[in-house]
């Protein structure tokens, strides 16, 4: 019975459900202030009063709210979820919303195969500016951590291919001072990074250069290539395509970094990159998450030489390292 109701908890959706409700109709935002009671809310929400009560009473529940009488407010941890927090993951959480609708389609997907969009598609201005700001939450005490366990004492010039607002590469040129940077997205996060680096004040050692990996020739004159959180978006040919220009691109002696989640040889292992690898099949074309065998195959493939695991990860925090020869 014990093990019954323990899988019955892992069932359990209800608790993400309402906070994605709650995130998707901006209740931390509005609450972000002076206390309000449901129907308040109701109001400034567009809900039904007793459902909009039924949802603020589950919020702090779960520890997101505080009630006190019929007023509710964010507790610290749902100030997270507020716009104005200047630290806001709800970019993030919206994103997980519009995830839970692919995911919805797991079952079909499964049986009839197919594919959906590419990941990254379909999002505004707005959107997407306050999608990488939430990633660059997330990323900064990650992106310290890669810096530190990988020895960039001896290059000179890093190429960050799909940089997102340059969380790693600033990682790497505050850890390294030698060190200067090339960052390379698509150009609406190009200006993004530009905002970040210059409130950085980084700007003056890295250079911003537009593009669409999928399509562009890479920047040359860089020794160090990182690839992070990039490889689960592509399929094996995709990924080797990409090696490959990295290789082109990359200074005789340089070495390209890879971070993203890396499998045992079962596939069981990191749990969490196992469900990615899912994430992946139902939002984009041929995503997925790669053993280090898989990935050391593509790497070798395309001329690197060298390659080895740094790190395997628990989370999306596996390092490989793969090295041009001195030609």
């Amino acid at each position: 019975m014990e093990q019954g109701l323990h899988l019955m908890e892992e069932v359990d959706f209800w608790t993400s459900r309402v906070i994605l409700t709650g995130a998707e109709l901006d209740v931390f935002t509005h609450l972000d202030g002076d206390p309000l009671t449901a129907e308040q809310v109701a109001v400034r929400i567009g809900g039904d009063p007793r459902a909009t009560d039924r949802l603020l009473d589950a919020l702090a529940a779960l520890g997101l709210l505080e009630k006190q009488k019929d007023l509710f407010s964010p507790s610290p941890k749902g100030r997270l979820l507020s716009s104005r927090h200047p630290e806001t993951m709800l970019p993030a959480v919206l994103h997980y919303s519009g995830l839970w609708q692919s995911w919805s389609q797991l079952t079909t997907v499964v049986r009839e195969g197919g594919s959906a969009k590419r990941a990254g598609t379909g999002m505004n201005e707005e959107q997407r500016k306050a999608f990488i700001g939430a990633m660059d939450v997330l990323g900064r005490d990650l992106s310290i951590s890669i810096a530190d366990t990988f020895d960039a004492t001896r290059f000179r010039r890093l190429l960050d291919i799909g940089g997102g607002s340059g969380t790693y590469t600033i990682a790497f040129l505050r850890k390294y001072a030698q060190l200067q940077g090339v960052l390379f997205d698509l150009p609406p996060v190009i200006a993004i990074a530009r905002e970040r680096l210059q409130a950085e004040r980084l700007s003056h050692r890295v250079s911003l250069i537009p593009g669409d990996y999928y399509r562009d020739t890479l920047p040359s004159g860089c020794d160090l290539a990182l690839l992070s959180a990039v490889i689960h978006q592509n399929s094996p040919a995709e990924n080797l395509d990409l090696f490959t220009k990295i290789y082109r691109a990359l200074d005789p002696g340089g070495a390209l970094l890879i971070r993203d989640f890396v499998m045992d040889p079962s596939r069981t292992r990191p749990t969490k990159g196992a469900l990615f690898a899912l994430n992946m099949l139902v939002n984009t074309l041929g995503g997925d998450t790669y053993t280090f065998g898989e990935i050391r195959e593509g790497l070798e493939k395309a001329g690197f030489v060298n390659v080895v695991l740094l790190r395997a990860g628990d989370q999306q925090d596996g390092l490989v390292k793969a090295e041009k020869a001195v030609q």
